[in-house]
C-alpha cells in the first residue's frame, strides 16, 4: 500500500483511539483503498468521489460493492452526507484536481462536526515534480507551447514519465500533457492559504509526515532522530514541499470566528 495511504490510516487510528466512535471520510477516495483498509481495521470510514474521467476508480468501487452506501458519488459538488457527520476528513492528492477549491472546502466544512479535523496532502504550484506524469516542471511551462512539448519529449526519450504502456514517445508526450492540462489546477500557496483561512484554522505538518515515513522504514528509522534539530527539520519541510507537496492539518472554524486564523 502507498505510504500516503498508510499515513492517513495512521491518523485515522490516532483519532479513533481518542474517540472509538469517530466517523471518518476519505474525500476523493478514488478506488477506495483507504476506505477498504480502514474498515478491515474496524474504523467507521466512508468515501466520496466525483469519479472523473481521468481515472478508472468507479469500476473498482463497483467491483467492491461499496458504491452508494459506504462510498458515495459527489454530484454537482455536493457530498452525499448530512451536516456535522465526520470527526476526521482525509484527502490525498485531490485538491490539485478541483476547479473550485473554495466550494469544495465549504462542502467539507459542512459535513465536519464541531472541532473536527481535515488532513490533506496535495501540491502547490511551486512543486518541482509533476507527480501525475513524471516530468519535472511540466506544469510550469506555457500550455500548448513547443518549448513544453519538446522539453517533455526529451525527458521521455531518456526514461522519464509514468504510465508509458505501448504508446510511442510522441503520442505519450501529447497525451500526458493534455491530461495535466485537463485534470490539474496548480495554485500558488498564498491563494490556497487565503481560501483555507476562511473556513479553517490550519498549519503545515510536513515534518510529521516525514517522520512517519522514516519511522515506517527500518532502514531509515534512525534518520527520523535528525528531525529533532530545527534547521534540519526546516530544510526537510522545504524539500518535501518542493518534491511531494504540502501536508495541511485544519480544524473546522465556526462561523462566528474570525475569517483568517492559523493554529499557533
Amino acid at each position: 500500500m502507498h505510504i500516503n495511504y498508510l499515513y492517513m490510516l495512521h491518523w485515522t487510528n490516532s483519532i479513533s483511539m481518542l474517540n472509538p466512535e469517530a466517523k471518518i471520510l476519505d474525500y476523493g477516495c478514488g478506488s477506495g483503498n483507504v476506505v477498504v483498509a480502514g474498515r478491515e481495521k474496524g474504523f467507521d470510514i466512508y468515501g466520496a468521489d466525483v469519479f472523473y474521467d481521468g481515472a478508472n476508480s468507479r469500476k473498482n468501487v463497483e467491483k467492491l460493492n461499496l458504491l452508494g452506501n459506504v462510498i458515495r458519488e459527489i454530484k454537482q459538488g455536493k457530498i452525499d452526507f448530512t451536516d456535522n457527520t465526520f470527526d476526521l476528513v482525509l484527502s490525498n492528492q485531490v485538491f490539485e484536481h478541483v476547479e473550485d477549491l473554495e466550494s469544495v472546502l465549504i462542502e467539507i466544512h459542512r459535513v465536519m462536526k464541531k472541532d473536527a479535523v481535515l488532513l490533506c496532502l496535495f501540491p502547490s504550484k511551486d512543486v518541482i515534480r509533476e507527480g501525475h506524469i513524471g516530468i519535472p516542471f511540466a506544469h510550469w511551462l506555457p500550455k500548448n507551447s513547443n518549448l513544453r512539448y519538446y522539453y517533455a519529449l526529451t525527458l521521455r526519450e531518456i526514461g522519464f514519465g509514468y504510465f508509458k504502456g505501448s504508446k510511442s514517445k510522441t503520442q505519450w508526450t501529447t497525451d500526458a500533457l493534455n491530461w495535466i492540462d485537463k485534470y490539474t489546477i496548480y495554485r500558488e500557496k498564498h491563494e490556497i492559504f487565503q481560501i483555507f483561512s476562511r473556513y479553517f484554522e490550519f498549519k503545515m505538518i510536513e515534518e510529521d509526515c516525514i517522520e512517519y515515513r522514516l519511522s515506517a522504514s527500518p532502514q531509515k528509522k534512525l534518520l527520523s532522530k535528525l528531525l529533532k534539530f530545527p534547521l534540519l527539520t526546516e530544510i526537510s519541510r522545504i524539500l518535501f514541499q518542493k518534491l511531494a507537496g504540502m501536508v495541511i492539518i485544519a480544524k473546522k472554524k465556526e462561523p462566528s470566528k474570525a475569517r483568517r486564523s492559523v493554529i499557533a
